[in-house]
């Protein structure tokens, strides 16, 4: 690996499985040193323990405003000082809008949305600190293009892509990079309940092969590229922007 993020401290939430999971390797793997934020102990545990001294795990329910606050006080502590923040929890429902209670809406928008504002609030003084730094916000294609059975999250995600947009124009003065990734199909277990809802793999699949033109899901560890991208200094020119990662997906 080239080192590419050499030096630099990361937060990762939701860092335990998936994209999160692919992200905290890549970003230990060029240089970096990570706190793998999470509710589920376990993985985030183990990948911990796999990647020796350059990752650490702290246990963080992100609806929750007094886990935050002390992910950020404890996270830093254990880093040294904080460089990049990537936003990647997140809750998946899909049913009928007609089924959403007002509790089951809120929860979505407390996992997908408040969870993004309150680790951005809490990192921001870390970040000035430091002199600068990136945040990467996870959304989705479905932020961008809404589909049956999705409107909580679609509009999650657009409100993350919102809020990227606003961030990075208030925080430039202070070098503080905003940035948003939004994945299409990607191969992992968080779609399991929208795989469901739609009516099984094979109702997936023929999606799949129907409206993405490279005809196949992407990977975790194609998403963490980006983000690996946009974490970097590579990508010192780029802020406020919302970049789409799903192999030319269309509705």
């Amino acid at each position: 690996m080239s080192g590419r993020l050499s030096g630099k401290r990361a937060i990762v939430t939701g860092g335990a499985m998936g994209i999160g999971r692919a992200t905290v390797r890549l970003f230990v793997a060029e240089g970096g040193t990570v706190v793998i934020a999470d509710i589920d102990e376990r993985p985030a545990m183990d990948l911990a323990a796999e990647l020796g001294g350059n990752a650490h795990f702290i246990r963080c329910d992100v609806s929750r405003e007094a886990d935050i606050e002390a992910l950020l006080a404890e996270g830093t502590r254990l880093l040294g000082g904080l460089d990049v923040l990537v936003n990647n929890a997140g809750m998946l429902l899909f049913q009928p809008l007609s089924e959403f209670t007002v509790e089951t809406w809120d929860r979505v928008f407390a996992v997908n949305v408040r969870s993004h504002f309150l680790t951005i609030k809490h990192a921001l003084p870390h970040l000035k600190k430091a002199g600068g730094g990136s945040i990467v916000n996870m959304s989705s294609l479905a932020g961008l293009r809404g589909g049956v059975g999705g409107t909580a999250y679609s509009a999650s995600k657009g409100a993350i892509n919102a809020l990227t947009s606003a961030a990075a124009v208030e925080f430039a003065p202070d070098k503080i990079r905003v940035n948003a990734v939004c994945p299409g199909w990607i191969d992992t277990r968080f779609n399991d309940q929208a795989i469901s809802f739609m009516g099984g793999v094979g109702v997936r699949d023929e999606a799949i092969r129907t409206h993405t033109p490279l005809g196949r899901q992407g990977t975790p560890e194609e998403v963490a590229a980006l983000v690996l991208y946009l974490a970097s200094e590579e990508s010192a020119f780029v802020t406020a922007q919302s970049l789409s990662i799903n192999g030319g997906a269309y509705n």
